[in-house]
């Protein structure tokens, strides 16, 4: 298993950035390797990716949510990963997002990527790809969504 974390400083504020990563429809537009993302409720996707030009498809649950802080997952299937994104309010006008990722890379030319740090690479890519496409839409996010999903075990 391994840990992945990375950040980008967004020239937005934390709730427009908070809104648009909660719109997972549109991660394709930015996220390497991402074919299609479906939210299927409030705390379950499911994920049509490519990897080393290999399709998959997996479900993930949102174990965790609170607006304008985090949104945490876990895959219920396929590629075994968990992780959090936080953001950050720097000031009124700049966020930091960061992300936090734990994988279990499979197979031989997903631990090879995950041994050259390819894994690594992508990810910061991804939050890159991030910071563009909300920068250039001035900051407005594509929709949003508010609600709250507490951490298990609680209420």
């Amino acid at each position: 298993m391994s840990t992945i974390t990375k950040s980008v400083d967004v020239e937005a504020p934390v709730s427009d950035v908070y809104n648009q990563w909660t719109q997972f429809a549109e991660f394709p537009r930015f996220m390497e390797g991402v074919e299609r993302v479906e939210q299927r409720d409030d705390t379950h996707t499911h994920w049509t990716i490519t990897v080393a030009g290999v399709s998959k498809e997996f479900d993930a649950t949102i174990t965790e949510q609170h607006p304008d802080e985090r949104v945490a997952w876990k895959s219920d299937d396929g590629p075994n990963h968990a992780g959090v994104v936080t953001v950050h309010r720097i000031d009124q006008h700049k966020t930091r997002v960061t992300v936090q990722m734990d994988i279990d890379p499979e197979g031989f030319v997903e631990n090879v990527a995950d041994k050259l740090g390819i894994l690594d690479r992508r990810v910061q890519g991804d939050l890159d790809r991030f910071k563009t496409f909300l920068e250039n839409r001035d900051g407005a996010e594509t929709g949003a969504w508010r609600g709250d999903v507490p951490r298990p075990g609680q209420s």
